[in-house]
């Protein structure tokens, strides 16, 4: 930003030296601070909203949402976000918030989105609150990830299905095991050579103690996002999901998930999507239960989709056997109410989904 003050405060004073004799005398230190102090405010008038000047192309990029007051807050919210902020917020230890498996506590959520957010109101009184019941190991969970990703649920249930069988059932499924399976054996299975080496991946990392359960745990939602990231085939949308159905961690926003985005531009009535970078200015007010506002938000969406489309039909009587998905407009559209219950996050869900599109 002060490299266009430096280049900006070199026009005004070059146009303003009308007499060029007195730019070449000593006293032009006494002509420089009259040219600043009226320079910063009207620099700031460009940056605001209600101007449209030809030079600011960067805030014109960013609000070209239908609503002017809501993208003009998301453009000007994101240049106070530093780096150096992010940074300190990794090392800030958690704060251990109730997990919303303990009893009551979606409960509490409901009512405090239904105060915070009236728009939520309406759907709170039509759906039947979520269930947070999945306690399977976060190994194990984060396995069952990777091997569901990019495949049918049939297909998925029958790898996992023998892969469990490999490691001696569910309780067998530890590093230790897992590494022990070659890509052969793996390969065997179903199991893609690429799958392999993220389950590889994850199984080395615990083993070499960068992570373990008890870190995954107790780790903060930042903090976590950065390490299980760094793991081969799993990405922000798979670890966002981990962490509200295995972890029932009560405040994550899945700013990348479509069915999310969709159902937040259904809620405020927006006419373009929302980008994820607007998501978490515009959900801010569901703070600390994003969570279950994000749940809520995309069941609607689903709801509504449900109605107004004949897939949906079959998919509410779960008797589709196949749903034709366009991979590269409907990446991740798949409703949290689905994915809640399908076996890919602990809960057998009769029908499933009929494909599991990851991020990885």
């Amino acid at each position: 930003m002060q490299v266009n003050v430096t280049s900006i405060s070199a026009t005004t004073i070059s146009p303003a030296s009308t007499a060029p004799t007195e730019l070449s005398n000593a006293p032009v230190q006494t002509s420089s601070p009259p040219s600043k102090i009226p320079f910063r405010p009207r620099k700031i008038r460009k940056l605001s909203p209600d101007d449209s000047d030809s030079k600011s192309t960067q805030t014109v990029a960013v609000s070209e949402g239908p609503k002017p007051s809501v993208t003009t807050a998301v453009a000007s919210a994101k240049p106070t976000k530093s780096k150096v902020v992010q940074s300190r917020a990794l090392m800030v230890p958690r704060v251990v918030a109730r997990s919303l498996s303990c009893d009551g506590e979606v409960e509490i959520a409901l009512r405090h989105l239904r105060a915070a957010d009236p728009i939520l109101a309406p759907l709170i009184d039509m759906h039947q609150p979520p269930t947070f019941d999945n306690f399977h190991t976060p190994f194990l969970a984060l396995t069952r990830s990777i091997l569901y990703q990019q495949l049918a649920f049939k297909a998925g249930t029958s790898i996992y299905t023998r892969f469990i069988s490999l490691c001696g059932g569910e309780t067998g499924v530890v590093p230790e095991n897992v590494l022990a399976l070659t890509p052969q054996q793996l390969r065997q299975i179903g199991v893609s050579g690429r799958k392999a080496s993220y389950l590889h991946d994850l199984a080395r990392k615990y083993q070499n103690g960068i992570l373990s359960d008890t870190t995954i745990v107790n780790m903060d939602d930042k903090s976590l996002f950065t390490m299980l990231t760094m793991v081969n085939g799993i990405g922000s949308w798979s670890v966002h999901m981990f962490m509200i159905f295995s972890l029932h961690r009560p405040d994550v926003l899945p700013i990348n998930d479509l069915g999310i985005r969709k159902g937040v531009q259904l809620l405020y009535n927006l006419e373009d999507l929302p980008r994820p970078s607007q998501m978490e200015q515009l959900c801010e007010k569901w703070k600390p239960y994003r969570s279950v506002a994000a749940w809520l938000a995309d069941t609607e969406m689903y709801r509504l989709g449900v109605m107004l489309s004949k897939v949906g039909e079959l998919l509410v009587s779960y008797q589709f056997v196949r749903t034709v998905i366009n991979p590269d407009k409907e990446r991740h559209h798949f409703p949290l109410k689905l994915r809640e219950n399908s076996l890919v996050w602990g809960r057998e869900w009769q029908g499933g989904v009929s494909t599991f599109l990851g991020d990885d």
